[in-house]
């Protein structure tokens, strides 16, 4: 934590505010970045509330554009940067648990500052002027807690995403959510649902790339969970009585997700790779639990979530080939390395890897150095398979489709059986990558079919 006197506003903001000081109207930088500047973090934007209308604002600066007119927002296009200034405002009745049906402007920076979500972003600060922090955002950084403005249930009625935003904070900051605040949370959680998906996503996405990603389990206690993805709260109710398993499968997941890397893609594939498990679930005269086939049930279950998120196509194929192979079980054998490559794909293989480590460190740690040892001989493997150029895939075969059909290969299923052949030709013996030799094999395959 800084001083008040510590903060540093970049010289392009001093000057933005100076330059609406000057012409008689308050400005500040409000919200985030003084969050973040008082916690000794640098801000990613720098927004300014002003008294000034946004005509006032668009006359004063050369480059404009109304990106949020209708919320009292201009973005100053200024030194090759850009930056949004707002005007004060107080926010009329909230219809649809997002937005507000009007706005009106007011000269009172206090009132802007009372419809914000949390004390810690309800604190404003002026290079000459200092703080101003009306609701204690200081002391509650200071408690490292996150506390709603005011009533809580009427800042989660206006507003439900704003319940979506508590945890994520509570995640990114490390910090505890006030108990009333949690309360009504827990009071307002069905709220949610008037979100959109995209919302939703945008917010979990962050959630998980967060410093504690284990702070899920609060949307769960606080009822949201079930509401956004309730294929999930299965997990916290199924356990892993199995000798490479210490955690239920929420449990699992979670840390597993705290031990990948900060990747959205890696960090979606680890929150879902084990999905399928608790509609698989068996137990065996020993008591031992088994989770047969749960990597094609986590696959279904994992599309149908990722499609109802809007995410994009690209970004959910990844993700559900990754969850598709994250048990896919490879020896540190050069042979076996290369029919990993080939079954998974070789533009994933390496984060598959980071997959399948982030499972290992969030099971039984007994067998861990055992098997990190084992997955980081599979990467020198597949270090040595690419340095030494290894044929991995149909496309680096020394012959193509074409050139089987002038070797008199018929057209059509043919062609793509032939090519399987003599990849796994040259999975066995790599020498036989040459057009010479490949010949030679087509010629006899074709030949024995006669």
């Amino acid at each position: 934590m800084v001083t008040e006197s510590q903060i540093k506003i970049p010289q392009d903001v001093h000057s933005l505010i100076e330059i609406l000081n000057v012409h008689g109207f308050e400005a500040y930088t409000v919200g985030g970045c003084v969050r973040d500047s008082l916690l000794g973090r640098v801000p990613e934007d720098w927004d300014i509330a002003t008294n000034a209308k946004p005509e006032a604002v668009k006359g004063l600066f050369d480059k404009t554009v109304d990106t949020g007119i209708r919320h009292g927002t201009v973005t100053v296009l200024f030194k090759d940067a850009s930056y949004e200034i707002t005007t004060y405002r107080i926010d009329g009745e909230y219809t649809d648990s997002r937005h507000p049906q009007w706005v009106l402007y007011t000269d009172s920076l206090e009132s802007d500052l009372s419809r914000r979500d949390f004390t810690i972003n309800a604190m404003a600060y002026h290079p000459s002027l200092g703080l101003v922090d009306p609701f204690h955002g200081r002391l509650a950084l200071d408690k490292q807690m996150i506390a709603a403005v005011g009533n809580p249930g009427s800042r989660f009625q206006e507003d439900a995403l704003r319940m979506l935003r508590a945890v994520r904070f509570s995640a990114q900051l490390g910090f505890d959510i006030e108990t009333k605040t949690f309360q009504a949370i827990r009071n307002n959680s069905e709220g949610i649902r008037q979100i959109s998906c995209e919302r939703v996503r945008d917010e979990l996405t962050k959630l998980l790339l967060s410093p504690n990603p284990m702070k899920w389990t609060l949307l769960r206690d606080a009822g949201i969970l079930h509401h956004i993805m309730p294929e999930f709260d299965a997990c916290y109710e199924t356990p892993q009585n199995h000798p490479y398993h210490v955690h239920d499968v929420a449990f699992h997941t979670l840390y597993a997700v705290s031990q990948v890397e900060k990747d959205r893609i890696l960090c979606w594939a680890m929150l879902l790779h084990d999905i399928g498990k608790p509609t698989v679930r068996t137990t065996d005269r020993h008591q031992i639990d088994h989770f047969y086939n749960h990597q094609a049930h986590s696959v279904m279950l994992a599309r149908n979530i990722l499609k109802r998120l809007r995410f994009d196509a690209k970004s959910m194929e990844k993700i559900c080939r990754l969850i598709k192979h994250h048990d896919l079980r490879i020896k540190p054998e050069l042979r076996s390395v290369k029919k990993a490559v080939i079954y998974a794909g070789d533009d994933i293989f390496l984060d598959l890897l980071k997959i399948m480590e982030a499972d290992m460190k969030a099971q039984n740690p007994r067998f861990l150095h055992e098997r990190l040892d084992s997955l980081m001989q599979i990467r020198k493997l597949y270090a040595q398979i690419k340095h030494e150029g290894h044929c991995l895939s149909i496309k680096d075969l020394a012959l193509n489709g074409d050139d089987l059909l002038r070797l008199g290969v018929k057209p059509g299923k043919a062609v793509g059986k032939m090519l399987d052949e003599l990849l796994k030709a040259v999975l066995e013996n790599p020498e036989l990558n040459n057009s010479a030799a490949l010949s030679a094999l087509v010629h006899k395959q074709n030949w024995s079919k006669a």
